[in-house]
């Protein structure tokens, strides 16, 4: 079974005008509700064969409390950065492994969200937690939607 998790990076801060959109850290709530979703995650079983992680320090620093909880080192993949739906695919199917969870930003992960849930999924909001399941051995015949699919937020605990 081919599994992809999408992860959209915790709330950021933008609490200083100076820094570059790409040294972003994450605010109060996201260093509250990163470690959180990663539990749930863990939570439910699923470990990842790989952890790919946008650059960015949001993005990094959301994946490395998933990559605690999950026992996964992460990846980080300067492509994914600001990467639309295509890319974001691409690079998960590209690693040829079976559970492939990433960790990047909209609008592209919004945009394959929904792309990959039939529209249901219309908006991945922070911290939000996306899986699809294909029942196929091979990224190479997984087609949009996904056979099955869940999806989790931070507001879903509140």
């Amino acid at each position: 079974m081919v599994t992809l998790v999408l992860v959209r990076h915790a709330k950021s801060d933008w609490g200083d005008p100076g820094l570059a959109d790409h040294d972003r850290p994450l605010n109060e709530r996201g260093l509250r509700d990163a470690p959180q979703m990663a539990q749930r995650l863990a939570d439910t079983g699923f470990r990842p064969d790989a952890i790919l992680s946008s650059t960015a320090l949001r993005a990094r620093t959301t994946a490395q409390f998933f990559g605690e909880r999950l026992g996964v080192g992460v990846s980080l993949e300067p492509e994914l950065y600001g990467a639309g739906p295509r890319i974001l695919f691409d690079r998960a199917a590209a690693t040829g492994l079976d559970a492939v969870l990433v960790v990047a930003h909209d609008p592209g992960m919004s945009a394959l969200a929904g792309r990959l849930s039939d529209d249901a999924i219309g908006h991945m909001p922070t911290c939000a937690v996306a899986m699809f399941f294909w029942p196929v051995e091979d990224w190479d015949v997984v087609v949009a939607p996904a056979a099955s699919w869940t999806f989790d937020e931070p507001r879903a605990s509140r």
